[in-house]
This record gives C-alpha cells, sequence and structure tokens, in this order.
C-alpha cells in the first residue's frame, strides 16, 4: 500500500508539461486506433466479398461449330482461353513473378517495402499530375481487376489492400495466380496468357520458349509500349525482356548461361493482322447466328454471347456453304455482265501512300480469286494496275473491253488513274489482269435439310463486307410462281387431284362494287383451254392457278400458306400468283415441309448449345427417346425418339404436290435441273417487272432456294425469269455437291396414296398401257388419294403434247402480275 502511495506521489512531482505530453499522446493514438479501426469499418462496408472469387468465372467468348464439330466462328469482345495452373508452364509463371511480384509466395497479400515505396512516390508527385508507381503485388492486381476496378485514388488503394488480405487467407497462391494470369490483358486484344501466346506466337503456352515466356511477363504493364511491331516497340520490348531475364537468374529460376542465350534471341512476334485474319466463309449466316443468340440470351452475363464460354453446335455444311457462295456469286456477276460496265467502284487520291489507302478500301470483290486493284497509269494500249501489298501487275485493253452501260465505247476508254476496280488474273502466275465488275443486283440463297429443317448453307449477299443486310433472312420479297404449290395444295386438300381438269382461258371475276369485274389473261395472250391441274403447274399457267383458287376459296389458300410459315396473307386472289412477301429462309423451309411429309418444323441454325463446362442448355430437338441411353447395346434395332411433329400438310398432299413439282424440273419451267438425272423437284418464280426472280426445290434430302433482284425493286429485264437465272444457279450448287455416284433416292410415298396410270392430258385412268420413257410421255404414274382416284378409263393412251413446246410458257410465270397491280 504504502508503494503504491508513493508511485502516486511521485506522478504528481512529474512536471506538467510531461504530465500533458503523456496525456496528449495517449489521446492521439487512441484517437488514431480509433480512426483506423473506424476507416477500416467504412472502407469494408461496401467491399465484395473475397469468397466471391470462389465462384468467379471470367468473361469467355463463345465458339460456334459447324456440322463436322470443327470451329466455324468465335463471338468475343476479350479474347480469352482459360487455362488451368497445372496447364501452366513453371516457366511463364516464373517470368510472370519475375516481373510482377519477386516476394508472391512469402508476403500475405502486400509487400510493405513496396507499399512504403510507392506512398513517398505518391505524396512526391502529388500536384504534378503524374501518376505514381503502383506498387501493387499480384494479389492486389487480382482485387483490383476483378473486384473493385482501375480507379487511381487513396480510398481505391486502401480498399485493394484490405481486399488483397482477405484473399490470401481464402485462397492458394496457386489459385491466386491462376486467376491473374488468365485475366489480365496483354495487348492484341488478348487476355490472358494463354490467348497472348497464340496472338503473339501462334502456339499455347505449353510450346513457348524462354524468351518468349519472358516477352509475355513484360506485357501487363503497358502492351502498347511493348509491341514488337514497332521498331521502336520491339526495342523497349527486348530492353524489357532481358530485365525480366536477369530477374529471374537473380531469383534462382534460371541459370547465366540459360539467361544469356535467352538475351541474345530476338523477339519474333507474328503479324497482328495474320493472326487475327478469319476466314470470310459463311459470314452471313455466322451474323445469323450471333443475333438470334443475343436474342435469346442476351450480350453478356451467364450465358451471354460474348462472356459465357458457349459452345455452339452449328448446323453449317462448309462445303455447301462454299459451292451455296460460288453459285449465288455467279448467278449475281452473269446476269450483271450482260448490262455492262457502270464505271470504277471507288476512287482514291494517287502519290505517296496509295497501298495504304486501297487497304483502307476493303473493296468487296466476293472471290477469292479476285483482287481490288488501281489504276497507276495508262499508255500504250495497257493499264498498270496497282494492289493493296504494294505490288503492280498490267491490264491489256482487251480485258477490259466490256461495253459501257447506256452509250458506246468500252470500259477501258472510261478508265483513268486513281480508279479502283477489281480485276482476276487471266492465269496463274501471268500478272496480266481482266476487268471485272462488282454486281449491282442482289440475292440471297439458302439450302435445308429435309428431314430436321437444319440450314446447311446461307447466302445473303455478293459479299458481307459490301453489305450486313442479310436478303436470306432479312429481305421480303414477292416469290411469284414460287407459291403456286400451295395454292395447289390447298386446292388438294379440298377435293382436286392432279389430275382434275382446269381451264386455261380468260377468267373474269367480281372484286365488288369498289373494284367491280376484273378479267385476266395469260401473258402471251394465248390459253390452251381445259388442262389437268398437273399441267398448270408444270408450265406455271397463271389463269389455270387464278381460277383454282377462286374455286378453292382463297381463305382456304392463305390459311394455308400461314400453316406453312410462309406468310401471313390477305384473301386476296393475287396471293394466289405471289404478290405476298416472304423471305428465301422460310420459303425453303416450307417446301422442305412438303418433301418432309408435311410435317411442321421450323429453320434450325444450330442444334445444340453448351455452357462452358458442357452442360447442354439448349437442343433444338427435344424429344424424348426412350431406351436411347441403354448401358449396353443388345444389337437389335436402333432406338429412336419419336417423331410427333404436328402435320402443316397432310402427307398425302404434300406427295401429291412434290410428285407434281418433279414434273416441273422433267417437262416444265425448271428444265434446268433435269440434266442433273436424279428425282428432284422444285418451281420456279419470276414476280411483276420482272423484279424478283426464284427457283426453291431440290432432292428428297436437300431443299435449296434462290432469289435474284435488286434491294430497291426494279426491272430486271425481259429476258430475266426464274427458269433462266435462278434455277441454273440451284443446279450449279447440286452438281458440286451431290457426288457421280450417290444414290439416286426417289421420294417416299406416305401410307395412303394410290399410283394410277393415267392419260396426261385428259386425266382418265388408262389400261392396256404402261409409263413410258422419255420427258413428255403420254401414260404416267399420278398419285391420288384413295377417295378420289379416277374410275374413268380409256382404250390406247395418245401423246397429248406432241405440238407442244415443254419451254415455250417459260414466260408465264408472271402473267397475272404482269397485268394492272392484281386484285387489292
Amino acid at each position: 500500500m504504502g508503494r503504491l502511495l508513493s508511485n502516486a506521489a511521485d506522478t504528481r512531482r512529474r512536471p506538467k508539461w510531461l504530465r500533458y505530453t503523456l496525456v496528449t499522446f495517449a489521446g492521439l493514438v487512441a484517437l488514431g486506433l480509433v480512426t483506423l479501426v473506424g476507416g477500416y469499418i467504412y472502407l469494408s462496408q461496401d467491399l465484395p466479398d473475397a469468397a466471391q472469387l470462389a465462384d468467379y468465372e471470367p468473361p469467355l467468348p463463345s465458339h460456334l461449330r459447324d456440322v463436322n464439330g470443327e470451329p466455324f466462328a468465335t463471338f468475343a469482345r476479350e479474347r480469352r482461353i482459360y487455362t488451368t495452373y497445372e496447364d501452366l508452364p513453371p516457366e511463364l509463371v516464373e517470368a510472370f513473378i519475375s516481373a510482377e511480384d519477386k516476394t508472391f509466395f512469402e508476403h500475405g497479400g502486400v509487400d510493405v517495402t513496396g507499399f512504403t515505396n510507392a506512398v513517398f512516390d505518391y505524396v512526391s508527385k502529388l500536384g504534378s499530375g503524374e501518376r505514381a508507381v503502383g506498387g501493387s503485388t499480384i494479389t492486389q492486381q487480382v482485387a483490383k481487376n476483378l473486384l473493385i476496378g482501375d480507379e487511381y485514388s487513396v480510398t481505391r488503394k486502401l480498399k485493394e489492400i484490405i481486399l488483397a488480405t482477405r484473399i490470401e487467407d481464402a485462397f492458394t497462391k496457386q489459385q491466386i495466380l491462376e486467376l491473374y494470369l488468365n485475366q489480365i490483358f496483354l495487348g492484341r486484344n488478348a487476355y490472358g496468357v494463354q490467348a497472348a501466346s497464340f496472338a503473339y506466337f501462334g502456339k499455347p503456352v505449353t510450346e513457348l520458349t524462354l524468351p518468349e515466356a519472358a516477352y509475355l511477363a513484360v506485357l501487363p504493364k503497358a502492351p502498347a509500349n511493348y509491341n514488337p511491331a514497332s521498331e521502336a516497340g520491339l526495342r523497349r520490348a527486348t530492353v524489357r525482356r532481358n530485365y525480366v531475364l536477369s530477374e529471374m537468374e537473380d531469383n534462382g529460376y534460371i541459370t547465366s548461361g540459360e539467361a544469356a542465350a535467352a538475351k541474345r534471341t530476338p523477339i519474333e512476334a507474328i503479324e497482328r493482322r495474320v493472326q487475327l485474319a478469319q476466314p470470310r466463309l459463311g459470314e452471313y449466316y455466322t451474323e445469323a447466328v450471333r443475333r438470334d443468340l443475343i436474342e435469346r440470351y442476351g450480350e453478356e452475363g451467364e450465358h451471354g454471347i460474348y462472356t459465357g464460354g458457349l459452345w455452339i453446335r452449328g448446323t453449317i455444311d462448309p462445303v455447301m456453304q462454299a459451292s451455296a457462295e460460288m453459285a449465288l456469286r455467279d448467278a449475281l456477276v452473269r446476269y450483271d455482265r450482260g448490262r455492262g460496265w457502270r464505271g470504277a467502284s471507288e476512287t482514291i487520291q494517287l502519290g505517296g501512300g496509295w497501298p495504304e489507302r486501297l487497304r483502307e478500301l476493303n473493296l468487296p470483290v466476293g472471290y477469292d480469286d479476285w483482287r481490288a486493284a488501281v489504276a497507276l497509269s495508262k499508255s500504250g494500249g495497257a493499264v498498270e494496275l496497282g494492289f493493296a501489298d504494294g505490288s503492280t501487275g498490267s491490264m491489256p485493253s482487251g480485258q477490259a473491253n466490256l461495253p459501257v452501260r447506256g452509250g458506246g465505247g468500252t470500259a477501258y476508254a472510261e478508265i483513268t488513274p486513281g480508279d479502283v476496280f477489281p480485276v482476276k488474273e487471266t492465269s496463274e502466275g501471268s500478272n496480266v489482269w481482266k476487268l471485272r465488275q462488282i454486281p449491282e443486283v442482289g440475292g440471297g440463297m439458302v439450302v435445308q435439310e429435309v428431314s430436321s429443317g437444319r440450314v446447311l448453307a446461307m447466302v445473303g449477299g455478293f459479299d458481307a463486307r459490301r453489305s450486313q443486310y442479310n436478303r436470306a433472312t432479312q429481305a421480303m420479297r414477292q416469290p411469284g410462281s414460287a407459291i403456286k404449290p400451295f395454292v395447289y395444295a390447298a386446292a388438294l386438300e379440298n377435293g382436286f387431284t392432279p389430275a382434275s381438269i382446269v381451264v386455261d382461258g380468260p377468267y373474269c371475276v367480281y372484286q365488288g362494287a369498289a373494284l367491280g369485274q376484273k378479267c385476266f389473261r395469260n401473258f402471251s395472250g394465248r390459253s390452251a383451254g381445259p388442262r389437268t391441274m398437273r399441267w398448270g403447274l408444270e408450265q406455271s399457267r397463271n389463269l389455270m392457278t387464278v381460277r383454282l383458287a377462286f374455286q378453292t376459296g382463297m381463305e382456304n389458300v392463305v390459311e394455308l400458306i400461314d400453316d406453312m410459315g410462309i406468310g401471313d396473307y390477305q384473301p386476296y386472289l393475287a396471293m394466289s400468283l405471289g404478290a405476298g412477301e416472304t423471305t428465301v429462309l422460310d420459303l425453303v423451309n416450307a417446301y422442305a415441309m412438303m418433301a418432309n411429309g408435311g410435317k411442321r418444323q421450323r429453320p434450325v441454325l444450330y442444334d445444340l448449345i453448351q455452357d462452358r463446362n458442357g452442360n447442354a442448355i439448349y437442343r433444338s430437338d427435344d424429344r424424348e427417346c426412350s431406351g436411347c441411353n441403354k448401358p449396353s447395346y443388345d444389337g437389335r434395332g436402333m432406338p429412336l425418339p419419336a417423331d410427333n411433329r404436328p402435320q402443316a400438310m397432310d402427307a398425302r398432299t404434300a406427295y401429291q404436290v412434290v410428285h407434281m413439282l418433279e414434273g416441273v424440273v422433267q417437262r416444265g419451267t425448271a428444265t434446268a435441273l433435269r440434266r442433273l438425272e436424279r428425282p428432284m423437284f422444285g418451281k420456279t418464280g419470276t414476280t411483276n417487272g420482272p423484279t424478283n426472280v426464284w427457283f426453291v426445290g431440290g432432292t428428297p434430302d436437300i431443299v435449296a432456294g434462290i432469289y435474284l433482284g435488286f434491294d430497291q425493286p426494279q426491272n430486271m429485264g425481259g429476258y430475266a425469269q426464274g427458269g433462266t437465272l435462278a434455277a441454273p444457279a440451284v443446279r450449279q450448287f447440286f452438281e458440286e455437291t451431290i457426288p457421280e455416284d450417290a444414290e439416286k433416292k426417289e421420294f417416299r410415298i406416305p401410307e395412303g396414296i394410290r399410283m394410277v396410270r393415267i392419260d396426261r392430258r385428259s386425266g382418265k385412268k388408262v389400261f392396256g398401257s404402261w409409263p413410258s420413257g422419255g420427258y413428255t410421255p403420254a401414260v404416267i404414274w399420278e398419285a391420288f388419294k384413295p377417295e378420289n382416284q379416277p374410275r374413268q378409263q380409256v382404250a390406247e393412251a395418245r401423246d397429248p403434247f406432241a405440238e407442244a413446246n415443254p419451254t415455250q410458257e417459260v414466260r408465264s410465270d408472271s402473267d397475272f402480275l404482269q397485268q394492272q397491280g392484281g386484285i387489292y
């Protein structure tokens, strides 16, 4: 007790200033502690939980595969290929640690020495406008990049430190490194080391050499400063890379000999434009898939097209796609060539830098063997050409003799220096070129699998670089006579047969008090009298079609057209001749539905989507299949899912129409395909003007459809017909894609159809004679439903068409629409 009193007395005897000093110091310490704790609580309250990183999934691009499973296209804003820590080579990890955070495996998230230096640097630069060095560890960079953001402030830095310590408590060092090396931006739109390895060296990280790994490690600071594409960037990159190699040596990761050898190795990165070049095959299809996926999942988020890392199993067949692109381009060029030279596609200023100006034009020449050229000079009967790579060539006047549209002379006389146009080499390696022209007319083409609706090819124009407008899916065009099969189908479902007699003659109909009576006639002014429905469809007779539509009832016609997914039309007679609008995709799908027995289906652009973990999140075919997942196959018939698709059209009616459309190919307006010598069906179409020409048809397995026409509809000229322009293009496609030894498969006859021998002229049943060969036989097999097969007979068959020319009536495609605007 005495000792305590003595101590108290000693305290009272201390100088007053000392007592005040001690109290003040204690108060400041307490205040500092309170401030520190309060600041920590304040800064921590809105910080994300470090445990969120356990569920973190970095943004990954989505990949589209073709029908064979091969990569076809990528949808990405950030090029990233996620790689686990186990798959990262040790030298690459050691290079990044040496460059960014040499004490990474020792500190607890913050390097005290580095942080102190950063604080002094920050204070020294206050008010200067300069940015202080970061002093951040790899863990702090993970916190900044993934959870906080890159705001330049003291507050953000303090939050970064707090969160870094939390991350170190929640994750192993290897997990932190995996997150870091997959997230960082390394230039060339590459995020993460794997994407950067491909972007700079064209190979995976497992194949990187020591100097290459060290080069990647210099990039996080400022990728643009160390871009080896420029001389200055290469010099800076080499100095910085050699510093990283020295650090790796000091840290004991490599020997002095290895470091010296690596420093002597030049940095040889691939050119960026070569690495990033994408194949131009199927650009319209790829864009159609992208739009559809954005509508389904959006751009961002768990399943976003740019962040979800989706794997999309597409339906595109590369061989068919290439053939379809060539077929459409060739058709557009054939038509355009007959219309004469329109002049240069573009013009540029000559003089220094002309190759760069030519490259910037990015002229959409379509074909792989066409090149954009600029006229450098013209003398001595030839044009000197320049190309985007700086090389030159020659085009003699004889190779530029296209007639000028609307005037005399040839294109050669019109060309002046600075004009830009496409050219094609006369023979490989000759460096002598001939003039070509980008067609003004447009068009679209779709190829579809009959059984599933899968789109095997899609072309939306001459070149996607010229226009992203996809004429296969976006262009609403009048189909003309290509709509007629559905008019005939409606008639067949309402009591008519292919052998029913319909008069091909003048036809008048009362349209009501406002419009009065309207009379129609064929374009040629001639009529053939009573004929079978088959003949009317084969020869595309408009008067027969209008009469048939009226007798069937236009309400029934447009209802079936709607059921087939073609369009929602008003019940006007003009619709029976193609006055409504549809797309190539929808019309091809409708023809495929006829070929598959009338089963309802929609076009399929992709049939499976998997998330980044391989889980299926979408299937186009969601039918159940009992027994499909048997543990072991017992050798019996393969289990198949039931085809539960509803009927859009009676299967018997569908076959009757397809059977008649085979006659269109053999004897009618689509004889251009006859030389393929295999079962095929199809129909041409030509609209008023003509402004559009069509053909849709194909085999029992594949349907292809095409239209040609100007984007701003205009008269294509009387020679433009579906049978002369569109059908040959589809024939070209099938010639290139059907092997010569392929099975000549017949169209499947559904249950309930009766095949009856009939006289082609009268439509009556025939006894005593059999169908003969040739394209215009007197007796044919015709398809009937049991309830209305013919009972009449004739004793002897005659050839009713000896006087007829099968191609005489091709122009009748647009007979009705050529008149006075149809019925509205």
